[in-house]
């Protein structure tokens, strides 16, 4: 069996999940995603769901969050996926669910 069938050298040299998540590209969007969340359901603690007739400094600072850590998902499963694909998709699951939760109240209130 070569070194790149089954076995540890296939799945990373056998780097842990929890090694991967110490990695910039793995935790920046989900710091990134978390940080939206708590800046919606601040805004609507403080402000009320009400919509707005025009976006305030909230909604773009969201977006601007949501949007750029577009790029630094897709350098992370381009570096990891092919180097350790079991844990890059975890990964790459959890950073999607986060990304999920931040644009539920979004979604759920229309703001």
């Amino acid at each position: 069996m070569s070194d790149m069938e089954g076995g540890a050298a296939a799945d990373g040299d056998g780097m842990s999940l929890l090694a991967m998540v110490k990695k910039p590209s793995a935790f920046l969007p989900l710091a990134m995603s978390l940080a939206a969340l708590a800046l919606v359901l601040g805004h609507v603690t403080l402000f009320g769901a009400a919509r707005e007739a025009d976006e305030g400094t909230a909604a773009h600072l969201w977006q601007l969050l949501m949007a750029l850590q577009l790029p630094i998902v897709a350098l992370f499963a381009i570096k990891w996926l092919p180097l350790a694909p079991r844990q890059a998709l975890l990964i790459l699951a959890l950073q999607a669910g986060a990304g999920l939760a931040a644009m539920a109240p979004v979604f759920f209130l229309g703001l």
